[in-house]
């Protein structure tokens, strides 16, 4: 019988990744309560759960633009038109996804305004206004907000019509100070995502014809998701001195004469949870890092309806004991549903630790225990449980964090023909091949195969760093970059 064929799989499950991975995706975001759709089009409502997740995300990530001295701002979510016009690579990248605001109540306005698709433009515009002297630099902004793109294939969290997100915005006297901020943010994305969302990544430079529209160079985060696609988690600009001189963004130096600043920009945005998703989940729903988990540990009371309250205030203790080591823990008291629900329900959920407690537990002075990476349950002394939750929980981490790992690992493979090329990405693995750096041959791998050059890995990076020689895998021509180049297919 097919597993959604059984009524109970039904209420409880989700379609096996196996069966059909976009479906899985959608069941999970759903059934899990992460968001749902909307009526406005292309859009999501993203729900308390989904929600707390993104603020703890965007807690982390503050704490650590604060630490690095960088100040936050707010900037209208309208843009004149006219700017987004000033950057010819800029405009040619963002046309055709532009919202436009042409009226406002009856009147039509003389020069439209656009809702951002991100504010390189809006921003420079200001800082024109700001810098006058090298005294006044660096300037360290960022915001938190909504972007808008239209999309005209949506799916929750990975492309919606408005998504969320932070964006940087950076401006240097030199060339070298701003790339050494576009490199230590991308190594904070890594670090993120490494020891926070137990995400591996690939860190890399991106291809010309893969660059953000209008930067001078383009560095990104990588992740493999169980499908064998990639996911671009973060990325990481150096714009140069190109939106500078569209705005007129300029100082004086130390030796009086007039220079135009050097600008970087970089995000993280609500797509990070859709990598999450993908990259952790299994055929019974999401599986949350500790380190991000909303709720870490999850508390079943157990009993009739004579003691259940008993057995409800008993879990209250209990999780007051976790919660005075910093544990997130929630204490379900959910009456009239049964058991079995309740644990698939948080399994879907994927809290990390579930405890089950029952009055015979309470007699005996047990705990039930479960781990969502694992299926068996342990029984084990409260003493036990409660003193060790710390280290269980940095155990799944860990976990979590290899699993993902060893899965990419063995889903790259090292390729120097073309026919091995196409087999390995039509078989759904990312490919380690060289290339000769040719737009054209890239857009031609694109539309034979689906496939797109994720980045050139850095010669530090965690994954695949080394350094090679040999032929273009598509035209035979020498290899660009000394080292190969990683494509995939691509969400």
């Amino acid at each position: 019988m097919h597993p959604m064929t059984d009524k109970k799989a039904q209420q409880y499950g989700v379609t096996p990744q196996s069966v059909d991975f976009n479906d899985w995706y959608n069941e999970v975001v759903k059934k899990a309560d992460l968001a749902d759709n909307s009526p406005v089009a292309g859009a999501m409502v993203v729900k308390p759960y989904g929600s707390a997740l993104w603020e703890r995300i965007v807690r982390w990530l503050d704490d650590e633009f604060k630490a690095a001295d960088h100040e936050s701002l707010i900037f209208p979510t309208l843009i004149p038109m006219d700017f987004i016009m000033r950057e010819a690579d800029h405009v040619e990248g963002f046309a055709p996804e532009l919202f436009t605001v042409n009226k406002i109540g009856t009147e039509v306005l003389a020069e439209p305004y656009v809702l951002r698709p991100t504010s390189e433009t809006i921003i420079g515009h200001m800082w024109s206004g700001w810098l006058n002297s090298y005294r006044d630099l660096p300037f360290l902004h960022y915001q938190w907000g909504s972007v808008f793109r239209a999309e005209l294939r949506t799916k929750a969290f990975l492309r919606t019509s408005e998504f969320y997100w932070h964006e940087g915005h950076t401006a240097h006297a030199t060339q070298q100070e701003a790339q050494a901020e576009v490199r230590m943010i991308l190594d904070l994305y890594h670090r993120f995502c490494r020891d926070i969302l137990a995400l591996p990544v690939v860190r890399g430079e991106k291809t010309a014809s893969e660059r953000f529209a209008g930067a001078v160079s383009t560095f990104s985060i990588e992740g493999m998701m169980r499908d064998g696609k990639a996911l671009q988690s973060g990325t990481s600009h150096y714009l140069g001195q190109k939106f500078s001189r569209a705005f007129n963004v300029k100082f004086q130096t130390a030796a009086q004469a007039e220079e135009f600043a050097h600008t970087t920009s970089w995000a993280i945005s609500s797509r990070i949870i859709g990598a999450l998703i993908m990259t952790h989940g299994d055929d019974k729903g999401l599986m949350m890092p500790p380190n991000i988990a909303p709720t870490q540990v999850v508390i079943i009371p157990i009993g009739r309806k004579d003691n259940f309250g008993e057995m409800v205030a008993e879990g209250d203790k209990l999780a007051a004991e976790l919660k005075a080591q910093g544990v997130r823990v929630k204490v379900d008291r959910r009456d009239g549903v049964t058991n079995g629900f309740k644990y698939n329900d948080w399994e879907l959920k994927g809290v990390p630790v579930r405890i089950e407690l029952g009055p015979r537990d309470l007699e005996s002075g047990v705990l039930v225990v479960k781990n969502r990476t694992g299926d068996d349950k342990e029984t084990l002394p409260r003493a036990e449980v409660v003193g060790g939750i710390k280290a269980r929980l940095d155990g799944i981490q860990a976990e979590l964090l290899q699993r993902a790992t060893d899965f990419m690992l063995e889903n790259t493979v090292t390729v120097d023909s073309y026919d091995e090329f196409k087999a390995a990405i039509e078989s759904g693995k990312w490919v380690r091949a060289f290339h000769c750096g040719d737009p054209e041959s890239e857009k031609a791998i694109k539309d034979d195969t689906k496939a797109t050059a994720r980045n050139v890995p850095l010669d530090d990076a965690e994954f695949f760093a080394e350094k090679e020689e040999g032929v273009c895998v598509h035209t035979g021509k020498p290899a660009a970059y000394g080292k190969r180049v990683i494509f995939g297919r691509q969400y």
